[in-house]
């Protein structure tokens, strides 16, 4: 079996080298590609025809436009990357009878209420890289491709740079903190999110019905300011040599923090369907992020 992996330095991409690898021959790519082929999403028919050169059993979209501030002021360029960009590659697999994984966020929903949200529930993005991250799952629907498409909502990875590091950093420069608390969900794991990929690919080739649309995040739920809370307590267990200055972290609201796109506040995603489909048991966010932080402190 030959897999295409699309973002191989991202957080998501780099864990997929890893658990893609037994699966058969991985050809991962970057956006500056190599050896003639094209890794770049700003470029749909370069990607569609290292697609065709290529030929892969199975193609894993790990690429996208994520940053979701500047996707405000760059939209067309969000939309190349988080929509045309996955239609492209959506087209061919329906040509060659290949297998689209593609990865979409809990920001497709208006993050209102405070109940988990499952597959069924309607869309209603807040922001460009919200409704751009949206249609990019629709075109894949809509290509009649075999197609996983696993939303996703806070990921980390000890790999690169994320929140717990930045809580990190700051909790050694500053006596006190203030982050957001009116915002729920789950941190999950670059790791949990291709160890998953990779058991879910194995189920779908041998079970094409249980392809479709999952919800995939860590269990549990916790807001930004008890996720730092709780990043800065393990840190001074496990690190207890390090000047940790911080000694308050004050609760504050989203609007604390004026931003130019519009955050969810309920990013609560439930995943029961998947589960139950593929036979696993999601394990609670504070698993992974304390392994994370062995990890690197």
């Amino acid at each position: 079996m030959k897999l295409l992996l699309l973002g191989r330095n991202g957080q998501v991409g780099w864990e997929l080298q890893r658990s893609l690898a037994p699966l058969g021959e991985l050809i991962a790519l970057d956006r500056l590609g190599e050896h003639g082929l094209c890794g770049d999403l700003a470029q749909p028919e370069a990607l569609a025809q290292t697609v065709r050169e290529l030929r892969p059993d199975v193609i894993v979209n790990a690429a996208a436009h994520t940053a979701v501030d500047k996707a405000e002021s760059e939209p067309e360029l969000a939309r190349q990357l988080n929509a045309a960009a996955p239609q492209a590659l959506a087209d061919e697999a329906a040509r060659l009878g290949a297998l689209l994984v593609h990865y979409s966020t809990d920001y497709v929903f208006d993050g209102s209420g405070s109940m988990a949200r499952d597959e069924e529930q309607a869309t209603a993005a807040l922001s460009v890289y919200g409704r751009t991250k949206l249609e990019g799952e629709q075109c894949i629907q809509a290509s009649g491709c075999r197609h996983l498409i696993l939303r996703t909502s806070w990921v980390y990875a000890a790999r690169g740079g994320n929140f717990a590091k930045t809580m990190l950093r700051l909790a050694q420069e500053r006596e006190t903190l203030s982050v957001i608390d009116d915002q729920w969900g789950a941190p999950t794991g670059a790791d949990l999110i291709a160890d998953v990929s990779a058991h879910a690919i194995r189920q779908v080739l041998r079970q094409p019905q249980d392809q479709g649309l999952y919800h995939l995040v860590a269990g549990g739920e916790t807001t930004w300011h008890a996720y730092a809370s709780h990043v800065i307590a393990r840190a001074r267990e496990l690190a207890p040599e390090r000047e940790w200055k911080v000694r308050q972290i004050d609760a504050v609201p989203t609007t604390a923090f004026p931003t130019p796109a519009r955050r969810p506040h309920n990013s609560r995603l439930d995943t029961r369907r998947l589960q139950q489909t593929f036979g696993l048991r999601l394990p609670d966010w504070q698993v992974g992020v304390d392994r994370m932080l062995r990890e690197i402190l």
